[in-house]
């Protein structure tokens, strides 16, 4: 084990808990039951691939039942064991309760390369996973709700509604029961991007605030930040995105094959293109190639994002990382020693555990959606828009001036449920985002933004544990 993974994944999380946890007045009772996971479910099941039978090992967690159901992705990979599916439905029973989504974290994960299997193999495995949830009431609207996470997309959450609504004829919430689900299958529109979205929703009002980018040495606002970027996959694209629409400048963008750099800026989309074609993002017309891909992290910028790997910012090069605002885009890109550095060096860090709540979000959206059985904007999409032309056309009646084409496009413009789903995305940041800060200036003693907004989710969940009764 390197040294800067003296401690387990799930041990980590319950260091940042224990260390925000003295902030609270809570009975050390109520904070036991927290730190707890409620149901770890391991399982082994054979599935015939191939010729021969393979064993397959997997995982369902429900960490918290404080609010039902549990909530959290599934993950495909080789790196799947209890610790870490622990620590991450951990982390999302205090990511719920930070963003106000009222669900009980949970994790799931299954022990194999998915590269390895064709795609029919993988339906097998995930047909056969869905049903020994089933058997142990570890999926349901109101029980447990999977997402996808690595390795899993909307393709293997559609086999897991059709095996649980194979298995409950006739319920009339089944689609309830897994979110991420294609569009087609009652999933919801703005999905896709909402994890890369919420990042820069949660960022932007960062930069929005007066006395933190005084602090920083920054102006107010977004325009003309420099951001680096690290991946470039879902979340990493859609950061990149959205920062540059946002009026920053994306000069670096990083891959595990190596790293670019352009100070005037970078489009992402360009990138990706390149990168599709040629095999990697190197070699970017206009950009300078950067020799080792994490020589990415110590660029000069304003803000950079890690939006890959775990412990990619660590007791090593902490030190040497010179962006003013680190945007945990990843799961635990940074491990508990780079913290206290970067902490030290007065470097703002926005934690993992909210700034990429922006998925849970906007499958929080969909659950509604799927237990209400109606798209969203349906009912006032029409009638809107039916409103806003007869104010425009009053207006320019009364003045007798004339709005541009694309003005009137946008004033009569009525709501769709892509809209909706990024306007509850932005309300659900900024109110989070506010939530924390105010908590870190209530009390000079708390160290960094991740306490306070440990705390934030403290506060909450031992407040629903009392409010029910559990504790006198």
């Amino acid at each position: 084990m390197s040294e800067n993974q003296q401690y387990s994944f799930f041990e980590s999380v319950l260091r940042s808990f224990d260390k925000a946890a003295r902030f609270t007045s809570w009975d050390p009772g109520i904070l036991e039951q927290i730190k707890a996971c409620n149901s770890v479910y391991r399982m082994k099941f054979p599935v015939k691939i191939g010729d021969s039978v393979e064993v397959i090992e997997a995982y369902r967690v429900q960490h918290s039942h404080h609010k039902t159901p549990c909530k959290g992705g599934i993950r495909f990979s080789m790196e799947v064991n209890q610790d870490e599916v622990m620590a991450l439905a951990a982390l999302m029973t205090y990511k719920c309760a930070i963003v106000n989504v009222p669900f009980g974290g949970g994790k799931g994960g299954i022990k194999i390369d998915p590269k390895r299997y064709t795609p029919y193999e993988l339906e097998k495995i995930t047909r056969r996973y869905t049903a020994e949830l089933i058997k142990k009431n570890f999926i349901g609207p109101g029980t447990d709700v999977p997402a996808p996470d690595y390795g899993t997309g909307a393709r293997e959450m559609a086999w897991i509604l059709d095996t649980y609504v194979a298995m409950h004829p006739g319920e009339v919430d089944a689609a309830a029961c897994v979110t991420g689900k294609p569009v087609s299958q009652g999933g919801v529109r703005g999905r896709t991007e909402a994890t890369g979205l919420g990042v820069f929703y949660g960022i932007r009002e960062i930069c929005n605030m007066p006395d933190v980018m005084e602090k920083l040495g920054l102006s107010v606002g977004m325009k003309d930040k420099t951001v680096v970027v690290q991946g470039l996959g879902n979340v990493g694209y859609h950061s990149a995105k959205f920062f540059r629409e946002g009026g920053a400048k994306v000069i670096a963008i990083a891959e595990w094959e190596g790293a670019i750099f352009n100070a005037d800026g970078l489009n992402e989309e360009e990138v990706f293109q390149h990168r599709k074609t040629t095999g990697t993002i190197l070699n970017f017309p206009g950009s300078t190639n950067l020799a080792i891909n994490t020589d990415a992290l110590e660029l000069e910028c304003d803000i950079l994002i890690p939006a890959a790997l775990e412990n990619v910012i660590n007791n090593v090069n902490a030190p040497k990382v010179k962006a003013k605002i680190i945007g945990e885009a990843a799961n635990g890109p940074l491990t508990p020693e780079a913290d206290e550095i970067l902490s030290a060096k007065g470097t703002l860090v926005v934690p993992d555990m909210y700034l990429n709540a922006g998925g849970v979000t906007v499958s929080y959206f969909e659950w509604l959606k799927n237990l209400s059985h109606v798209r969203y904007g349906r009912m006032e999409k029409r009638f809107t828009e039916n409103m806003n032309k007869h104010i425009l056309g009053q207006i320019e009646d009364l003045t007798g001036k004339q709005v541009s084409e694309s003005e009137r496009k946008f004033i009569e413009h009525g709501a769709d449920e892509v809209d909706l789903v990024h306007s509850g995305l932005e309300e659900t940041m900024i109110t989070a985002t506010r939530e924390i800060m105010d908590i870190w200036k209530s009390n000079p003693e708390i160290p960094d933004m991740r306490t306070a907004a440990y705390i934030s989710a403290i506060n909450k969940v031992a407040t629903s544990y009392a409010e029910l009764g559990i504790f006198p």
